[in-house]
């Protein structure tokens, strides 16, 4: 029987070595290399690791001419990269950063976040992504908690630091600098630090560097969730859902600082990606992007998908978007119909990615599935395994809601200030509830911490977020949960309506009141001008909790907005 084990265990390895190839193959990883250059990929990867460092020297290697990085200045090669970030390295260098050190980094999208990420990984040193809408407060305390030897910031956000302790600070992105690079306000300058150093080749260090990313902070401080260097199973999984390809010109529009940003710059280490970025995100100036840069993919969070659906039709019209053959979208979930609406305007390339900070990503919804099933997260990919636990860590069957958790190999080794997500045998919560549905999609029906109890009914927001979602007038809505002294909690809605459309409470109301349970009617609709959102597009539900209030007293008779 022991033999027989081991079989089993060896067949399995074997099947999973087979689909990860394939997969690679179909992606186009797999391709014909001289020796010379075989050989020094080999070396590169194991000297520096398949993270930043590593990543994008070997893409030196294989691609030295390519475009690595298209931004507002311009294109710059993987070989240039290579290069400035070895002179970058050293200047970090001499500033005091060593292995083990932090390297905090506060950039939008271009190509002084990517020059930073690989010459801080040369030095062995952690980057810790800053998210580029925090505010003041939040900045202090956690640049107080990890305690980074360098910041590297764009121009833009020096007020915002001015409260923050670090030893030194360095400009990534600034409007007006001379030639040598200086800028007026005498902070050194990545450009400055580039050009004052050999960008020859270093010697590796010890250790590789991890890359901390926060959390959203929608609900607190936000936590460092730190992740060592991805296997080449991490990219396989997403690649067995989403068919990228080798050479692709890919539009990151999501923030780079985000897991789902980061995993493109990743992926592009591996698929000899262009990686065209813009500091900013406008809708229309996305789809302009989309077409004058010839892009194959775009790398969205949902809310720019919303924004973009927004535009006029007869500003959609001008778009072809042909040539785009994937559109990937995470961070959050596709409000009501988006996902139809989209496909139904550019075409059947939209992919959503359900995951978390902690696990990164568990389940990756295809066209077809979302087709089938909007309101779905999809199936879970290669060398991804999802459970659907109780309250005591049992596996729920299909069909019933429970706690999601997730297995892969990208979990996250816990909270740099303390503290870890829950792990059932080895695998982690994603911290959000969800079921199984007899199609074999998984659907997520809300945060673990946002189910409130009306009444001794139980009740998640985002299902009453998803039917507002889907009336011809909302443009953006969110629910909260509240105090009631009749039923303990409560709902109340904040609704954005589309420019030009006439709404009232009561409407929404009896439309929730058409669609679901009476008990989950809003006993309040509040409506906004805009939902507070962080640079990820999840909303501030904290924030909303200040809004709304009434002066009466809810009538202990009233029950989820029927009376």
């Amino acid at each position: 029987m022991a033999d027989q084990h081991v079989l089993d265990r060896l067949r399995l390895r074997a099947g999973a070595a087979g689909t990860g190839l394939k997969v690679l193959g179909t992606a186009g990883v797999i391709r014909p290399y001289s020796p010379r250059v075989l050989a020094g990929l080999a070396r590169t990867l194991r000297t520096w690791g398949t993270g930043p460092a590593g990543g994008f020297a070997s893409l030196a290697l294989r691609f030295p001419d390519r475009p690595g990085v298209v931004d507002e200045r311009g294109s710059v090669t993987f070989g240039d990269l290579h290069r400035r970030s070895n002179a970058l390295a050293r200047a970090l260098a001499e500033l005091g950063v060593g292995e083990g050190d932090g390297v905090a980094l506060m950039c939008r999208n271009h190509r002084g976040f990517v020059e930073a990420s690989i010459a801080a990984t040369k030095l062995g040193a952690d980057l810790l992504y800053l998210n580029t809408a925090f505010a003041g407060p939040q900045l202090v305390d956690v640049l107080e908690r990890e305690q980074p030897q360098v910041v590297i910031h764009d121009e833009e956000f020096t007020e915002l630091l001015a409260d923050a302790e670090s030893p030194q600070r360095v400009l990534a992105w600034t409007e007006e600098q001379d030639a040598s690079g200086s800028h007026h306000s005498g902070t050194l300058t990545v450009e400055e630090l580039v050009q004052g150093r050999s960008d020859a080749d270093l010697d590796p260090p010890d250790r590789h560097g991890r890359i901390i990313i926060l959390t959203s902070g929608t609900t607190g401080t936000p936590k460092g969730a730190p992740r060592a260097e991805a296997g080449i199973d991490a990219a396989v999984a997403l690649l067995s859902r989403m068919p990228l390809r080798h050479g692709w010109r890919t539009h990151v529009a999501a923030p780079l600082f985000h897991t789902w940003g980061f995993a493109h710059m990743a992926l592009a280490m591996l698929l000899g990606s262009t990686l065209v970025l813009r500091r900013r995100f406008d809708p229309e100036d996305c789809l302009d992007v989309l077409e004058s840069e010839r892009c194959d993919s775009l790398v969205v969070i949902p809310v720019m998908l919303q924004r973009i659906m927004a535009l006029p039709e007869e500003r959609l019209a001008r778009h072809d978007l042909t040539r785009v053959q994937v559109v990937a979208s995470s961070g959050s979930a596709l409000p009501g119909d988006l996902a139809l609406s989209w496909m139904d305007h550019f075409g059947d390339n939209l992919y959503n990615i359900y995951g978390s900070t902690e696990v990164a990503w568990a389940s990756i919804a295809t066209p077809e599935d979302l087709r089938a099933a909007p309101g779905s997260a999809g199936k879970p990919p290669y060398a991804t395994v999802v459970k659907i636990l109780d309250a005591d860590g049992q596996e729920l069957p299909v069909g019933e809601s429970g706690r999601i958790f997730v297995g892969n190999g990208l979990l996250f080794e816990g909270y740099t200030g303390g503290g870890h997500k829950d792990i059932v045998d080895g695998l982690m919560s994603t911290g959000d509830v969800g079921r199984f549905g007899d199609d074999g999609r998984l659907y997520v029906e809300g945060r673990d911490d946002e189910m409130i109890v009306s009444g001794g009914e139980n009740v998640f927001p985002k299902e009453v977020e998803d039917c507002l979602a889907r009336h011809r007038a909302v443009h953006d809505v969110a629910a909260v949960g509240v105090d009631d002294p009749g039923y303990g909690k409560r709902l109340r809605a904040f609704v954005v309506l589309d420019d030009g459309a006439s709404c009232s409470e009561e409407d929404l109301k009896d439309w929730v009141k058409q669609n679901l349970a009476r008990y989950k009617v809003p006993r309040e609709i509040v409506f906004l001008p805009e939902l507070p959102r962080n640079a990820t597009g999840k909303v501030l539900k904290r924030e909303l909790l200040t809004h709304g209030e009434h002066d009466e007293q809810d009538e202990p008779g009233d029950r989820g907005g029927s009376r």
